[in-house]
């Protein structure tokens, strides 16, 4: 009987995997040598892990150029994140009859808010179109600008079609709208600048290419700009009132953090600064163009999203024609051992655009730990199978 081959894991948009040794070292030791409560006690665990979540703030605000840590607060993920902005800014910025813009691209942690709040609060919302080849059209956002349009969401990186949006080229055109962006994709392979881009509020993930732990991530937020709590409860600060605190971080982390998941993220934000952000990424770009010029010659192949020659993510979706996707994430999976993701990966809006819904797509995602190997089997596999 031949040997098993070994696993290859292709999902990385959806979390990134394997972790770097030293976040697991670092998790590992945390867990087992303090009693992971911030912020409560005077005593010596309870400092170390103050001490703990302040480096890794420190490092966040320094790695996308946050002018002062204390404006970054963390998240359980980018779903939170985004939720905590798009809610927050209802009564203080956002009001009935407001206008916001998003893109065609959106995951439904952007689009499922905004189509809450335009039920319920009578907010309007414009739509950027994507071009043919999965790009935004950031040149229309000129023309869908109005008087009162209030905000501004744009996904850095479609986790469907790897299409990179021109967020410099937003914030430059935003007027007086809060310009928020989706970093789930992007924060740990493009570099994000908030001040140069003009970025009024950045939610991030750990979990993706920060390679932190699940259950991980944060927003920054400019300064002058409030939200509104999403949730309100102790924070270590200010006990001495029932009102909860009014000032950054605090007014965003109300409960006991996920201590372990933050000194994760923070030994993952580590591991991408010491390898740096430009050997990551053109590392995984070498393995997307390799993947997407192979792909191209199997002709029951069908590819969506930019060119091999276009600036995109490692992120691409296909279809096999005359098999469903399910049934091609199956036997990748069962008879290859290569993981990817089938479906509508919480972006119906961005399959509609590419005439991709209701079935929707088979996803590769490669990461900085895959190798060319690893796509040479997955195009090998994908040969077979749309042949079988």
């Amino acid at each position: 009987m031949s040997a098993k081959p070994a696993p290859i894991y292709a999902d990385n948009a959806a979390t990134s995997f394997p972790k770097p040794r030293e976040v697991i070292d670092t998790v590992s030791s945390v867990l087992g040598s303090m009693s992971l409560s911030p912020g409560r006690s005077a005593h010596q665990y309870s400092l170390e892990c103050s001490r703990l979540i302040f480096d890794t703030r420190e490092a966040l605000a320094d790695f996308f150029n946050c002018p002062d840590s204390s404006r970054i607060a963390f998240t359980c993920n980018v779903t939170e994140a985004l939720n905590v902005g798009i809610f927050g800014l209802l009564g203080r910025v956002l009001h009935p009859g407001d206008h916001v813009i998003t893109t065609a691209l959106e995951h439904n942690s952007v689009m499922r808010p905004l189509r809450y709040l335009e039920k319920t609060s009578g907010i309007s919302i414009s739509i950027l179109p994507v071009s043919g080849d999965g790009e935004v059209m950031v040149s229309e956002l000129p023309r869908l600008m109005r008087d009162n349009t209030r905000l501004i969401v744009a996904n850095h990186v479609s986790n469907v079609t790897g299409a990179v949006a021109d967020i410099e080229a937003i914030g430059r055109n935003k007027g007086n709208a809060v310009f928020m962006v989706d970093a789930a994709q992007s924060a740990g392979v493009f570099p994000i600048d908030v001040v140069s881009m003009n970025i009024d509020m950045l939610a991030f993930t750990g979990h993706k290419s920060l390679l932190g732990p699940t259950g991980s991530g944060g927003f920054y937020l400019r300064q002058g700009l409030s939200l509104r709590p999403l949730k309100m409860g102790g924070t270590g600060s200010n006990s001495e009132t029932e009102i909860q605190p009014d000032f950054m971080p605090d007014c965003h982390e109300a409960g006991t953090p996920n201590t372990l998941g933050i000194a994760g993220l923070g030994a993952g934000v580590g591991f991408v600064n010491r390898t740096g952000l430009a050997a990551i990424r053109e590392h995984e770009q070498r393995l997307c163009r390799l993947f997407l010029e192979s792909v191209g010659q199997i002709k029951e192949i069908l590819v969506f999203g930019p060119a091999a020659d276009r600036e995109r993510a490692a992120v691409i979706s296909l279809r096999v024609k005359g098999k469903s996707e399910s049934e091609v994430a199956q036997s990748l999976d069962r008879d290859f051992h290569i993981m990817v993701r089938a479906g509508l990966h919480c972006a119906p809006g961005a399959h509609r655009t590419m005439g991709t819904f209701a079935d929707g797509t088979v996803r590769f995602s490669f990461g900085f730990f895959n190798t060319e190997a690893d796509v040479t089997a997955c195009l090998t596999a994908l040969e077979i199978i749309s042949k079988n």
